[in-house]
């Protein structure tokens, strides 16, 4: 129980710094001392910076991978033709327990989705490889599923709408704070997370759904 106590310290104290700070701008040191653990307990749990920066990743991506399959799933086995609409498959992404506790717990998410940012903007070629490696195959189910569902796009234009779609989550997930602020100053109006993303979901299908060009 106490070895699962400071695992939980030292990923929660991870997470934090990580989005804060980036990465290669965050120590084990400093790690350590925020999660109030000596750099040998780091070394015992995780063996090295990059196996801290993965299971990081681990702990929101697990559950979620596997939510999000089963939500699938169960939505492919209501359909006639075993295949989805872009809607469908938009909701999907966010109805999973993992994704609709953002209302309770949306510090976690928010900063996930800033990581997610940076694993992309910083050099960070295992972080990639290791996502592949241990949750592609989800990624390949969900695109394959989304190719059905827009077959008039060509490749290359799904794929750029695939990272629009990836982009606009990431940005609207990790600045909601910003925005939310912005949104009571200037309309009067409290949004909540689920309404961001209420809005965010046929915006994404209409993207996908829109003509070649």
């Amino acid at each position: 129980m106490a070895q699962l106590d400071t695992v939980e310290r030292i990923l929660d104290a991870a997470e934090a710094l990580f989005a804060e700070r980036g990465f290669a701008e965050t120590s084990l040191r400093t790690i350590t001392s925020t999660a109030g653990v000596n750099l040998a307990a780091v070394n015992y749990h995780f063996g090295s910076k990059k196996d801290l920066i993965q299971a990081v990743f681990a702990r929101f991506l697990t559950p979620f991978c596997e939510e999000l399959e089963s939500e699938l799933q169960a939505k492919l086995a209501k359909s006639e033709n075993n295949s989805l609409t872009t809607e469908e498959l938009m909701s999907c992404l966010f109805q999973t327990p993992t994704m609709r506790g953002m209302e309770d717990h949306a510090e976690r998410p928010q900063r996930f989705m800033q990581l997610l940012g940076l694993a992309y903007t910083q050099s960070q070629g295992h972080l990639r490889r290791f996502i592949q490696a241990n949750y592609g195959r989800y990624y390949t189910q969900f695109t394959e599923l989304l190719k059905q569902a827009v077959p008039h796009l060509n490749p290359v234009t799904f794929y750029w709408r695939l990272y629009f779609m990836l982009g606009a989550t990431v940005f609207t997930l990790s600045s909601f704070e910003s925005m939310h602020s912005i949104l009571k100053v200037d309309f009067n109006e409290h949004t909540s997370v689920g309404d961001a993303v209420d809005l965010l979901v046929p915006a994404l299908s209409g993207m996908f759904d829109a003509p070649q060009q």
